[in-house]
């Protein structure tokens, strides 16, 4: 079942209003597909009728949530942009206390990442003291299969979701080390899968490693790592590291879901 599937499921019978439950379950199924889609697709995944899907996307577009393009395809509006960093900050200051501890238990530089869309993006980080360290400015999109937040991230996502992402954006190479071949990552991600954390070998960044956890029942897609030099982030250090990660990602969990509200 696609993410935004499940939320469907979820929000059924919420007794909530159905063209707002509806508007946004298109929203999210934009957002499945790499924020544009045309109209007979969301037709075919949704399951609603074209009439009503034409309807709810005009009135989207008269809001400024989605934009029709000249091929008649619609991809999703600059106000969402708003929105979206809206809803990172209170995530960003609720990850801060866990990735200090991360910071403070390992030397190292710990951030936090989001998947939006078909982008990892980072929304928090605490720095490490050392003055050779990992540094990624808050903010920053980067294709997910090339670092370990965004393999971390798409282990929460099917086989099917992440081929079907990856050939929407392409395997650039970062460096000689990042993997291009879609079936090498897949099987990775599976490895991930059952280790429970996934590694940024030099993939993005010649001398640098990535440790990387997703955080459980995030309320969104998320995931936590701890990156340095390759020198420092060895296979011993690792072994520290991944029960240190997991632990902060379910602490991070429960943070998040007691600030949810009720």
């Amino acid at each position: 079942m696609a993410p935004s599937d499940e939320r469907r499921a979820a929000t059924a019978g919420s007794g909530g209003v159905q063209s707002l439950e509806r508007a946004f379950d298109l929203l999210e199924r934009m957002a499945d597909a790499g924020g544009v889609i045309g109209l007979s697709e969301l037709a075919s995944s949704s399951g609603l009728p074209l009439p009503t899907i034409h309807r709810l996307m005009r009135t989207l577009v008269a809001c400024g949530y989605v934009r029709q393009q000249p091929n008649r395809r619609y991809a999703l509006g600059p106000r969402l942009i708003r929105l979206g960093e809206s809803a990172a900050r209170p995530l960003a200051t609720w990850a801060r206390p866990h990735l200090a501890r991360l910071v403070e238990e390992t030397g190292e530089t710990a951030n936090m990442a989001l998947l939006d869309g078909d982008e990892a993006v980072y929304v928090a980080q605490v720095p490490s003291r050392h003055s050779m360290r990992m540094f990624t400015e808050v903010g920053r999109r980067v294709h997910p299969h090339a670092t370990g937040v965004g393999k971390a991230l798409l282990t929460q996502r099917s086989d099917d979701d992440v081929r079907a992402l990856l050939a929407r954006t392409g395997m650039p190479a970062a460096t000689d080390r990042t993997l291009t071949d879609a079936d090498t990552l897949v099987g990775e991600l599976a490895t991930a899968r059952v280790a429970g954390y996934a590694v940024d070998d030099n993939e993005q960044e010649i001398g640098v490693r990535c440790i990387a956890v997703p955080v459980p029942d995030s309320p969104t897609p998320a995931a936590i790592s701890v990156s340095g030099p390759a020198g420092r982030i060895t296979d011993e250090s690792t072994a520290t590291i991944v029960p240190l990660l997991q632990e902060v990602a379910r602490d991070l969990a429960s943070s998040l879901a007691a600030n949810q509200p009720t």
